[in-house]
């Protein structure tokens, strides 16, 4: 996954998150809606979220060390899961407490324009950060399916930055909805049932994130397609005949290593080995540039007993 593609979304939603969480905390100043002031945590823990995703690609980048000598490529991982804990937390636990608290007390929703009007800038400013998200997807994802596309997916930034900005607006439409019964009933209850249910849809998009990255951190293999090409890379026909057995393994979003036992004939030589190995491993990442880092171990195929 292009690193640049996603930083350009996420980018793009900073700027929308910081500008509509300050529309959203003015709102909720002049109105006491309680569903304003889930959505202005929401958006403010959003852009802190923004800010975590930066944050891990910088660091990243770093070089290896002796002490890290596949290098730093997962930290890109652990601040998707952090990511996930933040909105699960700061997101959707404080929205649910909101809604219970405003349930339990309503009151009407004062100068009711605030609410509707800061909602209504939040909808058209978070269309336009879900749309650079899917543009950036879409150079991507090709034949996927959105939903295999955020399971398959290697780099973390464009998957949670589609399931951050899908959650925030069904989270805005949610609140709207509630503000506006809560208008035409002149019942603030329906306030808070609108801040319940933004607060259960973040809890849900939490659990998925937290889910897809623990996957990526407990370490995760090639995709079936670049399996196969490796594989096919590997066999030359002549002095490497047969793959015994093969471990690959996600280094990174743009590192993969491959580990393998390839079969080479029994009167070849040392240096017609190491030729092949040398030959193998070019054929290697010619197929499947991200595969940085490649061991191969000759042996003789025998047959099974």
């Amino acid at each position: 996954m292009s690193a640049s593609g996603g930083t350009k979304a996420v980018l793009a939603a900073l700027g929308a998150n910081l500008a509509i969480a300050a529309s959203k905390f003015v709102a909720f100043a002049f109105s006491g809606s309680s569903s304003m002031l889930a959505e202005g945590v929401h958006s403010l823990a959003d852009s802190g979220n923004q800010g975590l995703l930066l944050l891990g690609g910088k660091r990243a980048r770093r070089a290896a060390t002796p002490e890290h000598p596949f290098g730093y490529g997962r930290e890109r991982y652990i601040y998707g899961f952090l990511v996930s804990v933040v909105l699960f937390t700061v997101g959707g636990v404080f929205a649910l407490y909101e809604g219970y608290e405003k349930i339990r007390h309503p009151h009407e929703i004062e100068h009711w324009y605030w609410p509707v009007g800061v909602l209504v800038f939040a909808i058209i400013a978070e269309s336009f950060s879900f749309r650079t998200a899917i543009r950036e997807s879409n150079e991507l994802r090709g034949t996927l399916s959105w939903t295999q596309f955020v399971r398959r997916a290697k780099a973390p930034e464009l998957p949670v930055v589609l399931l951050e900005d899908l959650g925030a607006l069904v989270g805005l439409i949610l609140a709207l909805g509630g503000v506006g019964l809560a208008l035409l009933t002149g019942d603030g209850v329906w306030d808070g049932v609108g801040t319940v249910c933004i607060g259960a849809l973040l809890v849900l998009i939490a659990l998925v994130l937290a889910s897809e990255t623990k996957s990526l951190l407990l370490g995760e293999a090639a995709d079936a397609r670049q399996v196969v090409r490796i594989r096919e890379a590997l066999v030359d026909g002549d002095t490497v005949t047969d793959v015994i057995h093969m471990r690959t393994l996600h280094l990174g979003p743009e590192e993969l290593l491959v580990a393998a036992k390839i079969a080479v004939q029994h009167d070849d030589t040392a240096a017609d080995v190491a030729r092949a190995i040398d030959a193998a491993e070019a054929r290697i990442r010619e197929a499947v540039p991200i595969a940085r880092v490649i061991y191969l171990e000759p042996d003789i195929l025998r047959a099974p007993a």
